[in-house]
């Protein structure tokens, strides 16, 4: 069970507020005061400091906080578990950013599966900050990312390294065929929404040319694949996406691969769990069971 102490800590953490942190767990804002002040005299250090009227939190209290998040992790999941143990069941609980979950999980998770008939699963998919969050509150267990996280709050294991394509309708309308990225500029840019995994690597990648998604023409924030993939095939527009996600597409002659002298990008899609988790073995072992079956 997760000491009371803890649980104020972290409600303290995400408002920056003893106040508002007491008004959310029905405390006092002395005896929140008083929990962090035990915390503190425990591990003997300080947790906050203040800057003016702003609180923060020390180097200290930021170690402990990723610790307290795992603390609060193990503690829901250690229920969970017990919870399908008393009703002789096992859950797959688990998140997916929206490309893996659409186009890498089915088969995987299918395979996955047909070897263990009994499981029970819940796949939550979102974008990666999402995810995140859902595995720090113990939502889901572990998660399959394409975007970045901390290393030094997240464990992880290489599920694929995708590469990431420009592409257009077979009969999009050029003036001439891009050879450059800036050939594109005056077209409009189908991309999905900020806080998606696609997005910030696009952002990345073509940040190392000294570019930004601004320089286009015209922007279209789209947040499903299928829509993007469709208005592409409309000639409505160009995108960017995983190879993975329009390969049907290209084989079909649907949509078309846009060749870039300066564009190529590739990136890690990773398993991941918070660190330090008690579960890391069980983690693991589904990792490389799902792996293992979708080979087969």
């Amino acid at each position: 069970m997760l000491d009371n102490r803890i649980a104020t800590f972290l409600t303290v953490c995400h408002h920056m507020n003893f106040t508002k942190a007491g008004e959310e767990l029905s405390l006092t804002q002395p005896a929140v005061s008083q929990h962090i002040h035990y915390l503190e005299e425990l591990y003997g250090v300080k947790f906050f400091e203040f800057k003016g009227k702003k609180m923060f939190l020390t180097e200290e209290g930021k170690t402990f906080l990723n610790y307290a998040k795992t603390m609060r992790h193990n503690d829901i999941c250690l229920k969970e578990k017990l919870d399908m143990m008393k009703q002789q069941k096992t859950l797959l609980n688990f998140g997916a950013t929206l490309t893996i979950g659409e186009f890498l999980m089915p088969q995987c998770l299918s395979a996955y599966l047909k070897k263990n008939p009994n499981l029970m699963v819940k796949m939550q998919v979102a974008n990666t900050k999402e995810l995140l969050e859902k595995i720090d509150e113990g939502e889901i267990d572990f998660a399959f990312v394409e975007g970045y996280f901390s290393k030094e709050e997240y464990d992880s294991m290489l599920y694929s390294r995708e590469e990431y394509i420009a592409v257009c309708g077979r009969q999009y309308p050029f003036k001439k065929e891009p050879i450059w990225l800036e050939d594109l500029f005056s077209e409009r840019i189908i991309i999905r929404e900020k806080g998606s995994g696609t997005r910030e690597i696009f952002e990345k990648a073509i940040s190392e040319q000294n570019v930004s998604i601004d320089d286009f023409l015209y922007i279209a924030e789209v947040g499903n694949i299928q829509t993007i993939k469709r208005l592409t095939e409309e000639n409505l527009g160009i995108t960017f996406l995983y190879r993975a996600a329009v390969q049907e597409e290209i084989e079909n002659g649907k949509l078309r691969e846009l060749k870039l002298k300066n564009f190529q990008s590739s990136h890690d899609f990773n398993c991941i769990w918070r660190k330090g988790s008690m579960f890391e073995d069980r983690y693991r072992k589904i990792f490389y069971d799902m792996k293992q079956q979708e080979k087969e």
